[in-house]
């Protein structure tokens, strides 16, 4: 998933670059809200592992 935003952000700043100013918007707004649901999916992955744990050995 951190691959789409990274490919969305490049998108973002080639259409910038070239003055297209409505797609390198948008494109922006799509890369951040896939970077930011990464982040949550991470920390929510981070949470529930130290939750669940590890069971004791005998």
């Amino acid at each position: 998933m951190l691959h789409w935003s990274i490919t969305f952000l490049i998108i973002a700043l080639i259409a910038a670059l070239f003055g297209f100013t409505g797609i390198a918007g948008a494109a922006a707004s799509i890369a951040k809200f896939i970077f930011f649901l990464f982040v949550v999916l991470l920390v929510i992955s981070l949470v529930m592992g130290a939750i669940r744990g590890r069971a004791p050995r005998p």
